[in-house]
């Protein structure tokens, strides 16, 4: 019984976990905006959040051999980090695009938030139910 009622939250603490890194990306993006040769990153949420939370992707590579290499990251906690294609091309050779960064960064913000949120309303259930209340 517990573990259904946690279950929910397990997948949004990895949700969370996942907006914090990309977070933390995506302000490493910004802040670099004018280092030269600098190349934007980012990654796949819904793939990342997929891995972390033990789904499968029809679309993944998968090993049917000892001798074959892994591919990308084998820890979900740790999601594959790509490179952000390049919209305007700088002479410096920088490829962050600032206003697409901050959109980004308010996008994963208010997502962050939304999420947290969820946990809190989601907790304060269980403890009214718990208490009776």
């Amino acid at each position: 019984m517990l573990e259904q009622m946690t279950a929910r939250l397990d997948f949004q603490a990895k949700a969370l976990v996942l907006r914090a890194q990309r977070q933390q990306v995506i302000a490493s993006n910004i802040a670099n905006a004018d280092t030269p040769g600098y190349v934007a990153r980012d990654f796949d949420f819904a793939k990342a959040l997929k891995a972390a939370s033990g789904g499968s992707d029809a679309s993944t590579v998968r090993t049917t051999s000892a001798g074959h290499m892994q591919l990308g990251s084998s820890d979900a906690r740790r999601p594959d980090m790509a490179y952000a294609v390049q919209t305007q091309p700088s002479q410096d050779g920088n490829s962050v695009d600032l206003d697409r960064e901050r959109a980004n960064f308010v996008d994963n913000s208010i997502r962050y938030e939304s999420t947290l949120r969820f946990i809190n309303s989601h907790v304060k259930t269980m403890l009214s139910a718990i208490t009776g209340q």
